[in-house]
């Protein structure tokens, strides 16, 4: 396995369906290493991709639950006993789930998966970006979290209604662009930059999976919404495009945008680095 020709890699949390797809395949495209970690397989009819993966430049590591603490901290562990160095960390893996659902944790699914994990995994690979050149974290957010109308820590994680995107969806990707700017000063001594970018709108829809989106909202992606391609193009562009200095922003179109509720950022990342704290490392006060 020769991997020096690459010089940088990346790690991509779902890089093996819909928009984290087109991101390894464009970062393979551009010589770069992929660390991939996956709860499916990649494309088997995919030659480029298996190409990658014999070669070493595509680097697996399967997971049954990112929101299973167990199996995550076992695919952590081996990420960091096998992987030298990290240049982007690209905390892309989510869901849209079809009803209200909880983590083994007894977290709200949304929540759990799209705003506490992406914390964890990295603090547990900040090591590994230390050692990268970039230095760069970019958080798969969306434009949905525009449409949140209340926001506080308990709806959060115990929510008392439910509504298909636009509520925990929305509200979990909020806390996670709240966090993300909240942390920046933090990460910014350790020399690691870090934004939350909203990929825009894209068919993701797979066959066989309830989507969790409203049917409009279902019928609209099959007919008008952008290729992965599309969200691809938008996360690699908030890691090395313009903004590329800059950390804690939000990204939207390609432009630094506001965030509601701004004054629940400290909140939300302190209850998440508790949670990361006590029931992740399993450190008692």
């Amino acid at each position: 396995m020769n991997t020096n020709q690459r010089e940088n890699i990346a790690l991509i949390t779902g890089a093996s369906n819909g928009i984290g797809l087109e991101l390894t395949r464009k970062l393979l495209s551009e010589e770069w290493q992929v660390v991939a970690l996956n709860r499916s397989d990649f494309p088997a009819d995919d030659m480029r991709i298996q190409k990658a993966i014999n070669s070493g430049w595509l680097r697996i590591y399967k997971i049954t639950d990112l929101a299973d603490y167990a199996s995550l901290r076992r695919t952590l562990e081996e990420i960091k006993g096998k992987e030298r160095r990290i240049d982007i960390l690209f905390n892309n893996a989510g869901a849209s789930f079809p009803e209200l659902s909880y983590s083994k944790q007894r977290r709200e699914k949304h929540y759990e998966l799209m705003t506490v994990v992406p914390y964890i995994i990295l603090m547990e690979l900040k090591e590994l970006l230390k050692n990268g050149s970039l230095k760069t974290v970019v958080n798969t957010s969306s434009s949905a979290l525009n449409y949140v109308k209340e926001f506080n820590i308990e709806t959060l994680e115990r929510p008392k209604t439910f509504r298909k995107l636009l509520g925990p969806y929305a509200t979990s990707k909020l806390a996670l662009s709240l966090w993300t700017q909240a942390i920046a000063s933090q990460l910014a001594k350790e020399g690691i930059k870090i934004r939350s970018v909203d990929p825009g709108g894209n068919n993701t829809l797979r066959k066989g999976e309830k989507s969790g989106l409203p049917i409009m909202v279902n019928l609209l992606m099959k007919l008008f919404f952008s290729p992965p391609t599309h969200g691809a193009n938008q996360l690699y562009e908030g890691a090395l495009g313009e903004h590329r200095n800059e950390t804690g922003v939000f990204l939207l179109k390609g432009k630094v945008a506001d965030l509601k509720f701004k004054d629940q950022a400290l909140n939300v990342l302190e209850r998440i680095h508790a949670i990361y704290k006590h029931e992740f490392l399993g450190e008692r006060t």
